[in-house]
């Protein structure tokens, strides 16, 4: 069976085409037009020419940087803001003909690591991205769960776990709270942190290089944010108990995160006790999009 995953991001639309066994057959992106009916437009055109090219019609899945609501049916919470309020699968579905699975970018890159990727076989799989923001994904025995909201897995706009002093009331979220987790651990807030404290950086990769060279601000910073990484994921160790935690994003290829974390994780989970491994994800920027293909399992 082939299997067609469209990633529709604010910059770009990708397609991937994958085989039974996961190979890739078919790669193209187009730069998104950020208009709603020219965004269908570039999607039909995408999924036609990899069909065309195969010699094979496929599953479709789409993933988006938000939800379709359970209720209303329509798309919310994107930051591609476009295609907000719109009945995106159906839309989809009358042009090429078929049903298509919509679901959150981030739920797919859970469902890509879990199939095939860095969680493979394991049942409950938590994958995070962190980058300029920081979203969440659960999946379950290969599966999205959304919930019966559609925003399983949006960790990212709770509280910070056991805030001190110096944290409460400190940040503001444009989800329109204050102390959202992602305010901190998101790369954006890590490079604050850093700021704030009297560092100078662009990304959080550049904070650990300077951390590995022996600069002590950024080595406070780095610590500063794997305590408040390990206190965000207990939250979801203590409620959910995955059997992995894997990491994406930007933030995700810092590799003094994986020795750290596990020895801080246990302080916070509840018991004192933490095995759950913590691992980098497989297929880097290509997972969210193999998610999409592996939406119709």
């Amino acid at each position: 069976m082939l299997r067609i995953g469209v990633d529709l991001g604010g910059s770009k639309i990708e397609v991937v085409a994958l085989n039974e066994q996961g190979k890739e057959l078919f790669r193209k992106r187009l730069q998104t037009p950020r208009e709603y009916n020219a965004t269908l437009d570039a999607i039909e055109l995408l999924v036609t020419e990899a069909e065309l090219q195969l010699g094979q019609k496929g599953t479709v899945g789409v993933g988006i940087p938000g939800v379709v609501s359970p209720f209303s049916g329509l798309v919310k919470n994107a930051n591609s803001t476009w295609i907000n309020g719109h009945p995106l699968d159906i839309d989809l579905a009358m042009r090429l003909d078929r049903k298509v699975k919509v679901a959150n970018d981030a739920n797919c890159f859970a469902v890509s690591e879990a199939v095939d990727g860095a969680a493979a076989g394991k049942a409950v799989v938590f994958g995070v991205i962190i980058g300029t923001g920081c979203g969440a994904g659960i999946a379950i025995n290969g599966k999205v769960h959304g919930g019966s909201n559609g925003i399983g897995g949006e960790w990212g706009h709770n509280p910070l776990p056991w805030m001190t002093a110096e944290e409460f009331n400190s940040t503001n979220c444009f989800c329109g709270n204050k102390d959202c987790i992602e305010t901190f651990i998101s790369g954006t807030g890590f490079v604050r942190d850093y700021k704030l404290a009297g560092g100078d950086a662009n990304s959080g990769i550049e904070i650990a290089s300077r951390m590995e060279e022996g600069d002590a601000l950024a080595t406070a910073a780095f610590e500063r944010y794997i305590d408040r990484l390990a206190r965000s994921l207990a939250h979801i160790i203590n409620v959910l108990d995955p059997d992995i935690i894997v990491l994406g994003g930007g933030v995700s290829n810092i590799e003094a995160i994986y020795p750290l974390l596990p020895e801080v994780l246990p302080k916070y989970v509840l018991g004192g006790e933490c095995r759950t491994p913590v691992v980098q994800n497989m297929y880097g920027s290509s997972s969210g999009v193999r998610g999409a293909a592996w939406l119709w399992g």
